[in-house]
């Protein structure tokens, strides 16, 4: 604290960014501040609760940065947390990101679902966002059921399927009137912009037509179709009709956390919502503001965006390069509220659910680290190996922080020898790990977890020390029944109470990295079966092998394809093999 203390002092009156570290030097949180002596200074001279207190006990020292303006500070910040992954910042992380449908600006438009990742490029027909992508895909299935639009991506020599179940024009081959395409286009945008008569018109009356002509599977195929536009994409009228499209948001706090509910309205409705709650470390207005920043990295920004009356619109407006908005009265100020009262609904509604699932891992990983008598516990790395009878040996890895999964740590291996021999595959994969580690300066783990007793805890830890590592391992043993009971270092048994939360956690953790090595490993024999399927027809060299292989993995996905995908890449009379020869091929094989 006289460390700190003195570093306090010299603190300036400036905006800017401030680092937070722990003992070991690793940055645990970023944060900006108007002015970071004011803003660092009350870390250390208030008291705190929840999240805060807990990054305060691990602050060991930290470093600030100046810039010459708030929104240089902002855009700093989000950069730094993109760099250093905080511990911290990632408890507050929003990787959500919604489908659009885009309708592509050619000659002859075509459909698809897309997520918007980079706000630098121009979509011209570009609507939504969508609840998800399956949400997406329905109106795009839809749309190219009613209108013969282009669906290959590229144009081919002659006309496909699409072409003869009248779902295409066949303009790679027929002269198509551009007027009727530009109509085409013309409905589409008028249905994805919000007007569904036309579609709806045009539906009832092939309803009648098939019903008239006692085709009633059709038309019922039809009424399901009209029923999801009725029930999917009829949305909330909102008291706006000036038809701009804009997002709002509000927010609630409640005994620590912070609830955020976005709006998304377009054409004066209310075409989805997305909530989040996290726990509250910084200022609300610091946490809101980040948030909202970091929000439109994987969303189109909208031309306005309303936001309480907390927040500064002018730091906002210049980073977004958008309309910000803190609305005082009428209908926008209504909206407001409305954002507000859903998220305080979500958290008051959620909040023991939330204290649940924060038993079930911040804290049970907080009794690991006390049980085990580590110092901090913020990364653990788990390992399992699978195998049939000697072959296709592979390993996963999955890696949880302060108690949750991590996906985007999750690794795969493929083992070099096939051999019925755990303890040399457990030491390939330890050995290939934590080479890399050292090898790469990558984050080193807490403690590592291997499905296995002591023979296999011996086996990683010798090569750990063969690093030059100091990384505690510990396995986990199960009883007569396969279930999991006890926790092994290489000296000590440890029971678990199996009510505990770190019983749950522990389970958790053993279910998910066997769930993602079997995965990997079904993947893996697949792979090896398909190559062995795509021996047996006659045309497929090495090199169309593997072009399918890379493009289909799986004999299941392959069985999937179409004649006409199979000849993106297969001459046809070899397509047309190939897709008889799956028809009859038992995946038991």
């Amino acid at each position: 604290m006289n460390k700190i203390k003195e570093k306090l002092s010299l603190l300036p009156m400036l905006p800017g960014c401030y680092l937070m570290k722990n003992k070991d030097g690793n940055i645990i949180y970023v944060g900006k501040a108007k002015k970071l002596k004011n803003r660092v200074s009350s870390y250390f001279n208030r008291t705190h609760t929840g999240k805060t207190a807990r990054l305060v006990s691990e602050i060991d020292d930290f470093e600030y940065i100046t810039v010459n303006s708030e929104v240089e500070s902002l855009i700093l910040e989000i950069n730094l947390i993109k760099e250093h992954n905080p511990k911290y910042n990632i408890l507050l992380k929003d990787d959500k990101s919604y489908p659009y449908i885009e309708l592509t600006d050619e000659k002859v438009p075509r459909l698809k679902v897309v997520r918007v990742l980079s706000r630098k490029k121009n979509h011209k027909y570009l609507y939504g966002p969508y609840p998800n992508v399956t949400a997406a895909r329905n109106v795009v299935n839809l749309l190219n059921r009613l209108y013969p639009i282009r669906k290959c991506n590229t144009y081919e020599s002659k006309p496909c399927l699409y072409y003869h179940i009248k779902q295409c024009l066949g303009y790679c081959a027929n002269n198509v009137d551009q007027k009727e395409i530009d109509d085409m286009r013309s409905d589409i945008i008028r249905f994805l912009k919000g007007d569904h008569s036309l579609i709806t018109k045009r539906i009832n009356e092939e309803i009648s037509h098939y019903s008239e002509n006692l085709e009633f599977e059709k038309a019922l195929e039809l009424k399901k179709m009209l029923d999801y536009i009725n029930i999917t994409l009829t949305h909330q009228q909102v008291e706006t009709k000036d038809n701009i499209d804009r997002d709002v948001f509000g927010y609630y706090i409640l005994k620590g956390y912070l609830s955020i509910q976005v709006f998304f309205i377009r054409d004066s409705k209310i075409v989805e919502r997305h909530s989040k709650i996290m726990p509250l470390i910084d200022e609300v207005d610091s946490e809101l503001t980040r948030y909202i920043a970091d929000f439109y990295k994987n969303i189109l920004i909208p031309k306005e965006i309303l936001i309480p009356d907390i927040l500064d619109e002018n730091l906002l407006s210049e980073y977004l390069a958008t309309n910000v908005k803190i609305p005082q009265k009428g209908d926008k100020h209504k909206l407001i509220e409305l954002a507000c009262d859903n998220a305080k609904i979500a958290l008051e509604e959620n909040f023991e659910l939330i204290k649940r699932d924060e038993a079930k891992t911040i804290d049970a990983n907080e009794e690991l680290k006390n049980l085990l008598g580590l110092d901090k516990l913020d990364r653990i790395e788990i390992f399992d190996n699978a195998h049939l009878f000697g072959t296709y040996n592979v390993s996963g890895m999955v890696v949880f922080m302060d108690g949750k999964p991590n996906k985007n740590e999750y690794r795969k291996y493929k083992i070099s020898v096939d051999q019925n021999d755990d303890y040399g595959t457990m030491r390939e994969v330890i050995y290939r790990r934590y080479f890399r580690v050292l090898k790469d300066n990558l984050v080193r783990p807490d403690l590592i977890i291997v499905d296995g007793g002591l023979g296999q805890i011996n086996v990683a830890e010798e090569v750990i020390h063969s690093l030059g590592m100091n990384i505690l391992v510990v396995g986990l043993k199960k009883d007569d029944r396969h279930a999991t009971n006890k926790l092994l270092t290489s000296s000590k048994e440890y029971d678990i109470d199996r009510q505990s939360n770190l019983f749950y956690l522990l389970e958790r953790m053993q279910d998910e990295v066997h769930e993602f090595t079997i995965n990997y490993h079904k993947q893996i024999r697949s792979k090896g079966s398909l190559a062995s399927v795509l021996d047996n027809i006659e045309g497929i060299g090495s090199k169309r092998k593997k072009e399918l292989l890379k493009k289909y993995h799986t004999i299941t996905k392959m069985k999937e394809a179409s004649i006409e995908e199979l000849e993106e890449i297969l001459p046809s009379n070899v397509a047309n093999n190939l897709y008889h020869f799956l028809e009859s091929y038992n995946l038991d094989n």
